[in-house]
């Protein structure tokens, strides 16, 4: 009997110690396929570039002729959806029809992109979060194109980063050269549970933009009818776009604001704070504009992370 205890206690401390092993083996092969896919992002970024002679827009604005008083930023379409056709999601591509906007006047799908925009595609989303839908509508993305450093309150218009709205940046616009230059990373999708106050997936909403400091720690609404990374296809700070703002995996909770009025060229415009995040261990996967990948920590200063997200600050940043 005491041998039998004994020999169940060492297989209970060896069960102990394979547990952790095993998790970690677990979670570095999915660390290893999200860096696959923001690998292939790169690829499709510069195949993008080789053919039209520059990168993708971070969000496309313009305005919708048959339909006028369309607010302009409806269109909306992010680089994910720009870049469908160099990617193995031709699929999704010939769903979407880009010559229409995403949404209409009624704040609705477009008939023509309401089968396209609901596309669940593998390679937006990272092995290491909750893959499920965050909203009926749409496919969800933990992917997003840098906007940069956040100036402006969060400003969406000519930022200082690669992509922005009805950006045309070329390899030769990344004036800190294309390997000390972010082209994009990732972010953790939003809550399942609507009542889920979560600083790494949730984020706050204010009625102001551009976004302020003062106006973010003071907010108290939380969105939750339209999670982080929801769509794929959409263009905004919330899902296909980001910015360097807050360092990775910061405290500091998200935040968002919207152009409330104006003429249609500017009116329903989103700004804000979006950080990248992750499940990985202690970071986030970056892609560089040369299509190397780094694994950013968590500790990074604040400066740097910041530089590394200009195209043009005159930066030259070492490997951290």
């Amino acid at each position: 009997m005491v041998e039998l205890l004994v020999v169940i206690a060492i297989i209970g401390v060896l069960a102990g110690l394979l547990l952790p092993a095993v998790q970690q083996a677990r979670e570095a092969a999915r660390r290893l396929q999200c860096t696959s896919n923001l690998r292939q992002f790169g690829i499709a970024l510069n195949s993008h570039h080789a053919s039209r002679n520059e990168f993708p827009a971070g969000s496309i604005a313009k305005e919708y002729k048959s339909v006028p008083g369309t607010p302009w930023t409806f269109y909306r379409w992010s680089t994910l959806a720009l870049l469908s056709p160099f990617l193995e999601n031709t699929a999704a591509y010939n769903a979407l029809d880009l010559e229409k906007p995403l949404y209409n006047v009624s704040l609705g799908i477009t008939p023509e992109n309401i089968a396209g925009a609901k596309i669940h595609a593998k390679i937006f989303l990272c092995p290491s979060d909750d893959p499920r839908r965050r909203h009926a509508s749409f496919g969800p993305t933990n992917y997003a194109a840098c906007a940069g450093s956040g100036i402006d309150g969060g400003t969406p218009l000519e930022t200082d980063g690669a992509f922005y709205v009805n950006s045309e940046t070329t390899f030769a616009s990344l004036l800190d050269g294309s390997s000390n230059t972010v082209m994009m990373s990732e972010s953790l999708l939003g809550p399942l549970n609507s009542q889920e106050r979560n600083p790494k997936t949730g984020y706050k909403f204010v009625f102001v933009a551009p976004v302020t400091d003062a106006a973010c720690q003071r907010a108290i609404i939380w969105n939750f009818s339209d999670p982080k990374g929801f769509a794929w296809v959409n263009g905004e700070y919330r899902c296909a776009l980001y910015n360097h703002y807050y360092t990775p995996n910061s405290k500091q909770v998200d935040c968002m604001g919207v152009v409330l009025g104006g003429n249609p060229d500017i009116k329903f415009t989103p700004f804000g704070w979006r950080g990248a995040r992750s499940s990985h261990i202690g970071g986030v996967n970056v892609l560089m504009g040369d299509g190397a990948m780094r694994f950013i920590s968590d500790s990074v200063d604040e400066d740097i992370w910041r530089a590394i997200s200009t195209r043009g600050g005159g930066e030259v940043v070492s490997e951290q």
